[in-house]
Formats: structure tokens, C-alpha cells, sequence
């Protein structure tokens, strides 16, 4: 082993002593500070400094792949988590945004399933789904793990006998009275509303409890499952004290699960492009069609580590590999114009070369001063200046090149809710990313 290596491995191992023994994610990074590799620990002092233990044979242990991330590997860094779900949940997304050279799992478009209860309904079904629906449901997840999920669904359908099914049930459907119920009625796991069984009013004070049960740390039940096990332990009960064992341990794992808001899937939410992109052309007035969207959004992080994010999406899906982001470096202060002057004029300075394709559309994250100063970077470029927009937020205005009063579209308009992904998509390339790390400073990409 050269002096140089050795030196490296010395210092590596000297800073993971330093690393908490609690869960986390770690970050293996190479030249320049580019991550290699993002993993997660329940302890992750112990889990990272496997990795570099001295006389340990790493291509037999860990396999040959390992061993040539290791060898590339020139400092160690680490975030910590509440828990183990935190951490996994936030690995996921990391992943899924970086694309580290050495993970090969969770880099597709694979995600966590949430559990959905209808709302606007009579009668609202309780569903396992990984694609919620646009409208009209109520999401508690996304949980770590499906096979629990599954588990746990069954053990609240004995509790609460929450309807499962699709079918459009109607308090005012004469028919229901005659409908003969599924099996789940008869085993005593739904009410069958579907059969006339129970009226609206009782049946959404179910849902009522089962959205508290949700929300709440569930002791009232959990105490009621431990008082039923330990007396038909007392019997010599024991089947029954086993199936309520696990009944228990099933419902503790719904705390294993995220917040829509804050473990965010925006690929769950993708609504089918076809008619969005027909849509776009009519509302641009484009002769061609438009295929290739780039949307751009800036962030400050706590006043400081300005960056600038430019997300790719073609043919309406998004396409990870052109993802970019850019650290701020000629703006100072807070000047939300000037930094997406300053990304357009990084980005498309390979397009104007000809190295790069041109987007069909570039789409600003912002209001109508956004998107002249997106305008105004293009012509001090000397630029062909494509096809620009900008869509605020709060009132999902749509500014459009050459008119100063903005479009508002219908709020289910197929060419609204793309231009809103790509947005939303642009704002959490920036902003969920950085929220994470932000006391790491670890920029992945920069151009």
C-alpha cells in the first residue's frame, strides 16, 4: 500500500470516530467532493467504519464493486436521523435525485405505498396504493414498508370494517338494499355499506375514528390488544396470544412510515402526458411539438448557499440524468432575478455552442419579472431565445412571452398540472435537497 493510501485511510478513519453511534445516512465522496455512494446505518460509526477496517479483504467480504468504490473514496460524511424510517426514507430520495455512481438500488422510478381513505364519497373506501389518486383522497405515509402495510391493513379492517372495495356506493341508491354483500361482510371485517347495512352518518364516524386512530399514538388500542393477550395468556390461550402478538406488532409498525409533505414522491402524483403536451402546443402556439421542458427555480438556504436548480422532463416524464444544479457564484445578497439570469446563462452556453439540444420550453418558477429576466439573459447571450414561461404559485398563474396579463388555467387542465409538476419538480430539486443537507454543504452537481 502506497504512503498516499495509507495516509487517506488513516484520515478516514480517524473522522468516523467522530461519527454518532445513532442511525443516519453516511456519504461515501470522491474528487471534488462528488458522492459516490449513500448508505444507511442504525449505527453509523459502527457501519461506516466497516468499511475501512485495517487487514480486512473488502473484495471478499463486500464483493469486487465495493472494493473499486473504496479505492476512489477520499472523505467520509455523514447525516443523522430520528429514526431508522427517517433514514431510509430519506435515502430513497437522495438516491433517486443524485444517482451515485454505486447504489444500484431505489434509482428507479420504484416508491413507497401510501394508505388512502376517499374523501367527497358517501361512503369512503380505505386503499393500499403507490399511485394516489389527483383528487379526492386523504394520504397517511408513505410507509417503509409494504409487506407491514399489507399486514396492518387487515388487523384495522377486523378493527374498524372500513370498506375496501371500488365500487360507487350511494346513500341515495335504492338498489343497495337488494345487493348482496361480499365476504368480508360476513366475516365480520366491513360493514357492507354496499348492501344498505349502515347509514352515511354512522359509517363516516368510522372513518372518523380511523383518521384519529392514524393520527394518534393508537394507546387506547394497543392497551386494549395487551389486556386481551395477557388474559388469554393467563387461559393457556396460547394461538390466541400469538395472533394478538402479532396483531400488536403489526399496528406499532404504522409508526414506521413519512409525511406526504416531507418525504415527497412527486413521481407518485404524475398525471398521464398525452394530453397535456397537445394541450402545452395549443397554449404556446407552437408549430411543433413540444417534447423537451427544462424548468429552473432558485433557493436560498437559511439566507446563505444560494443554488439554482434546473430539472429535465421530456415527453412529459421526467428524465434524471439532465437534472442540474448550480451553485450561485457571481450574485451576492438575496436577488432571485439576477440568479436565474445567472443559470440560464451556465446552462445554455453549451446549447449555443452546439453541444446541447435546445428545450421546446423553458419554464421559470415564478412571476412575469422571472420571466423577463429569463428573456434578458437569453439576448445578452445573443441567444435564440426560446419558448419561455413562468407559473407562480398561490395562484398558479401562467405568464407567457409577449403578453404582460397572465393565462389561468382550469385547475384540472391536463396542461396546467404538467406545468405544476415541472415547477413543483424544479422548487424540490432545490429546496428538499439542500433542506436535508444544508449544514453538509454538499453540492452533487454543479455545472
Amino acid at each position: 500500500m502506497s504512503a498516499h493510501r495509507k495516509d487517506r485511510l488513516e484520515g478516514i478513519r480517524e473522522k468516523i470516530k467522530s461519527f454518532p453511534a445513532g442511525p443516519g445516512l453516511y456519504f461515501m465522496k470522491g474528487v471534488k467532493d462528488k458522492v459516490l455512494y449513500i448508505g444507511k446505518a442504525k449505527n453509523l460509526r459502527s457501519r461506516v467504519s466497516s468499511y475501512f477496517q485495517k487487514g480486512e479483504d473488502l473484495t471478499v467480504s463486500r464483493g469486487p464493486k465495493i472494493t473499486e468504490m473504496i479505492s476512489k473514496v477520499k472523505t467520509v460524511d455523514f447525516l443523522e436521523a430520528e429514526t431508522e424510517v427517517d433514514a431510509m426514507l430519506q435515502e430513497a430520495r437522495l438516491i433517486k435525485d443524485i444517482r451515485p455512481p454505486y447504489n444500484t438500488d431505489m434509482v428507479d422510478d420504484k416508491t413507497f405505498p401510501y394508505l388512502e381513505i376517499g374523501t367527497g364519497e358517501d361512503f369512503p373506501g380505505v386503499y393500499i396504493t403507490r399511485k394516489p389518486r389527483p383528487k379526492g383522497g386523504r394520504l397517511f405515509g408513505p410507509f417503509a414498508s409494504a409487506k407491514d402495510l399489507r399486514g396492518v391493513f387487515v388487523e384495522l379492517q377486523k378493527i374498524f370494517r372500513f370498506r375496501s372495495c371500488n365500487l360507487e356506493i350511494r346513500e341515495d341508491d335504492p338498489k343497495r338494499k337488494f345487493f348482496r354483500p361480499c365476504l368480508l361482510y360476513s366475516i365480520k371485517q366491513c360493514v357492507g355499506p354496499c348492501a344498505a347495512k349502515i347509514g352515511r352518518a354512522e359509517y363516516k364516524k368510522i372513518i372518523g375514528d380511523l383518521v384519529k386512530f392514524l393520527r394518534s399514538k393508537r394507546s387506547i388500542v394497543l392497551r386494549q390488544l395487551k389486556k386481551e393477550m395477557a388474559e388469554a395468556s393467563e387461559a393457556f390461550e396460547y394461538e390466541k396470544a400469538g395472533m394478538l402478538r402479532d396483531r400488536i406488532r403489526l399496528i406499532e409498525r404504522l409508526d414506521r412510515r413519512g409525511t406526504p409533505d416531507e418525504d415527497v414522491q412527486p413521481e407518485v402524483f404524475a398525471a398521464e402526458p398525452t394530453e397535456a403536451l397537445e394541450k402545452l402546443q395549443n397554449l404556446l402556439k407552437s408549430p411543433e411539438p413540444v417534447r423537451i421542458i427544462e424548468g429552473i427555480d432558485v433557493a436560498n438556504i437559511a439566507g446563505a448557499e444560494s443554488v439554482g436548480s434546473l430539472v429535465k422532463f421530456i415527453d412529459g416524464r421526467p428524465f434524471k440524468s439532465g437534472y442540474r444544479r448550480f451553485k450561485i457564484k457571481t450574485v451576492k445578497g438575496i436577488d432571485d432575478y439576477a440568479m436565474i439570469a445567472e443559470v440560464v446563462k451556465r446552462r445554455y452556453k453549451y446549447a449555443l455552442r452546439g453541444e446541447e439540444l435546445w428545450p421546446d420550453l423553458v419554464l421559470i418558477d415564478g412571476g412575469l419579472g422571472h420571466l423577463h429576466a429569463a428573456e434578458a439573459a437569453f439576448r445578452e447571450m445573443k441567444a435564440p431565445v426560446p419558448k419561455i414561461a413562468s407559473i407562480a404559485k398561490k395562484e398558479e398563474e401562467i405568464f407567457l412571452q409577449g403578453s404582460g396579463k397572465p393565462v389561468k388555467l382550469p385547475a384540472n387542465s391536463p396542461a396546467r398540472k404538467l406545468l405544476q409538476y415541472v415547477r413543483d419538480e424544479a422548487h424540490r430539486f432545490a429546496q428538499h435537497y439542500h433542506h436535508i443537507l444544508r449544514s453538509k454543504k454538499m453540492l452533487d452537481k454543479e455545472s
